[in-house]
């Protein structure tokens, strides 16, 4: 009988033992899928129930382009704010969209598989994060983004600086500019084209009475 008891609570703590990682399991199935923005235009056209989110400005989408059937909730809003960077100026777009979830929750399944891009994969990695918080199960998020990140991109924040500093001194030309990775590099569809089928709900004149 002790072998036998002693048998079943090595059977249980085996259990407990697999149990969290059938958790961590469970939570890495539901957690964002980060992909390429090849991958995600390859999925908008095999897979069933898969939609393109841009969470850009609504600045950048209609000047900047956007992806074709790219779907616009903003993520930031973009503001007044002249803010001094490294490089000079630049208006930041600091405003949270405190409707982000509840807009998208309008349209989108729980279930659809959302595919999230912004300008260079920052945006995106929040905006998809906070997806999954609300409970959407199958969220991707699009690194490599539209435009893609300043080229070359360096993950040691000093080793970018001297890089940059070097090309100023130099006075190379191109140096920490876009489209080196991103949908556009891939030459992927893209339009300027503001369809009212794809603009951020909100925004859309309501029909008259």
């Amino acid at each position: 009988m002790k072998i036998l008891a002693y048998t079943v609570l090595l059977m249980i703590a085996g259990l407990r033992i697999l149990s969290p990682s059938g958790m961590i399991f469970a939570q890495e199935a539901s957690a964002v899928k980060k992909i390429m923005s090849i991958d995600a235009y390859d999925r908008l056209k095999t897979w069933p129930d898969t939609f393109l989110i841009d969470v850009r400005t609504r600045e950048e989408y209609q000047f900047t382009g956007h992806s074709e059937n790219a779907y616009l909730f903003p993520y930031m809003m973009m503001t007044s704010k002249l803010a001094k960077t490294d490089d000079g100026y630049e208006y930041q777009f600091n405003l949270k969209n405190t409707d982000f979830i509840s807009e998208i929750n309008k349209v989108f399944k729980k279930s659809d598989n959302l595919l999230i891009i912004c300008r260079d994969g920052k945006r995106s990695a929040l905006a998809a994060k906070e997806l999954v918080g609300a409970g959407f199960k199958n969220v991707f998020d699009v690194e490599d983004g539209f435009e893609g990140r300043e080229f070359p991109y360096f993950e040691d924040p000093n080793l970018d600086k001297w890089y940059k500093n070097l090309a100023r001194q130099n006075k190379i030309n191109g140096y920490k500019q876009r489209r080196r990775y991103g949908w556009q590099f891939w030459g992927l569809p893209w339009t300027y084209e503001m369809d009212p089928n794809y603009l951020y709900p909100p925004d859309l004149p309501k029909p008259a009475n």
